[in-house]
């Protein structure tokens, strides 16, 4: 009887015990990281990783950030992600050393719990426009929309802040001043609201915590990062400004190759698809007008030069023009969107080079007198073989006989030049006339 009861008791242990494992193991967790440039293929990452963590039933989506920044509109598409998730968000600004910069800062304070390592900042959310006023004095149109798009910026991230219960003065200083602080002080200041030297620690600290009225279990849960898709990494590489430069001096060299020599047919179809990417990227970077006018006049200059006799005049004019250009291509007062010398310098040089050798021979070789085919026949002198007359006649040239007429008659054996080729009847004049 004894160990009967025992038994028993032992079953109904390992049941509950079972019971408690399985429950414990059923909780889970997702996690994506975001180390670069937020743009819209990180948006797309994010958006797409909410809909995984809601569909597998996640206790929180966990987004391990390291970011300089990015573009607002694909930041206000994330914001607006978290504002409607039933899925908690956790921002973790990790690991050490990692940043929450402009757009980053928008992003962490925008989360469910806005977490950090240690020794990472966050802050550096001034927004940089192209253009402005460097020599001061009257207002001009590009700091009245500068104005505006600062205003615009602080009363978001204060409306930000505000819902997600965060530190809402630091967050307009973040904006306005660009300040930026390290985890430690953005804790003090109730800007985050916990840190965490790792993920574990982050699970820990996570549990038991009431976000959006629900009681979050992570204590021990499961893991499971969603990766990026395939079309997301690569467009996650392409989104940057160096890949649009060279794609536009592709779809530069390309065309134009296509042009000078008519028929090569790859060089167009090369340079065709990398136009369509480099207006398709256009579209998203905060590409500078003045910068592509410079560069296409540039063109022109190299274009032109080879049929003017400048003697390298407007050759030296491209180059400036094109490393000016370039130069204002993108915002350089963004370091996000600055288009480094490294680049633009062999560039210039490599365009220059193109057009003065490439191009240009190939222009120069079509102005060339012809020197193969029919045409090489006039001016020749050559002898008649029969008599030759407005009816016709019959000459030899270069190993073939030839009909040939005249408007003077013209006697056998006599000399007689080439005037012109009409189709497979060549037409004579007598010599010197």
């Amino acid at each position: 009887m004894r160990l009967r009861v025992a038994v028993k008791t032992t079953s109904t242990c390992l049941a509950l015990w079972l019971v408690c494992a399985t429950a414990i193991a059923a909780e889970k967790v997702c996690l994506i990281k975001i180390d670069g440039a937020i743009g819209p293929a990180t948006a797309s990452y994010i958006s797409r990783s909410l809909d995984e963590a809601r569909a597998q039933n996640a206790q929180c989506l966990i987004i391990q950030l390291n970011t300089p920044g990015g573009l607002l509109d694909s930041t206000q598409t994330i914001v607006q992600s978290f504002l409607g998730s039933p899925v908690p968000v956790v921002v973790y600004v990790a690991p050490t050393g990692a940043t929450a910069t402009s757009a980053g800062c928008f992003i962490t304070v925008a989360a469910s719990v806005a977490a950090m390592a240690p020794a990472t900042t966050i802050g550096a959310a001034h927004p940089v426009t192209l253009g402005g006023n460097p020599t001061g004095g009257e207002q001009k149109p590009d700091d009245t929309m500068k104005q505006k798009l600062e205003n615009f910026s602080v009363s978001y991230i204060e409306t930000i802040a505000a819902r997600r219960h965060h530190n809402v003065e630091w967050a307009k200083s973040a904006v306005k001043e660009s300040a930026s602080i390290s985890a430690e002080k953005a804790l003090e200041l109730k800007v985050i609201d916990l840190i965490a030297v790792d993920l574990t620690e982050l699970l820990k600290q996570l549990n038991g915590r009431v976000v959006d009225g629900k009681t979050l279990k992570t204590a021990g849960a499961e893991v499971a990062e969603i990766k990026m898709s395939a079309s997301e990494r690569v467009f996650q590489r392409l989104w940057r400004p160096e890949v649009m430069f060279i794609l536009m001096l592709i779809a530069m060299y390309g065309i134009i190759g296509e042009m000078t020599t008519p028929g090569a047919i790859l060089p167009g179809v090369v340079g065709a698809i990398a136009l369509v990417l480099a207006l398709y990227m256009a579209a998203i970077l905060p590409v500078n007008v003045t910068g592509l006018v410079l560069i296409a006049f540039a063109v022109m200059l190299f274009i032109f030069d080879v049929y003017a006799p400048t003697h390298g005049v407007l050759t030296v004019g491209g180059i400036i023009s094109f490393l000016i250009g370039s130069l204002m291509l993108f915002n350089r007062a963004d370091p996000l969107f600055r288009l480094s010398l490294s680049y633009i310098i062999p560039a210039t040089l490599v365009t220059a080079a193109f057009f003065v050798f490439v191009i240009g021979k190939g222009l120069r070789a079509q102005l060339l007198p012809i020197k193969a085919g029919a045409e090489t026949l006039i001016g020749k002198t050559v002898t008649a073989l029969t008599a030759i007359d407005s009816n016709g006649g019959r000459t030899f040239v270069e190993g073939e006989y030839w009909n040939a007429v005249s408007d003077t008659p013209i006697e056998k054996d006599e000399a007689v030049e080439i005037a012109a080729v009409q189709g497979l009847t060549l037409k004579v004049k007598t010599k010197g006339e």
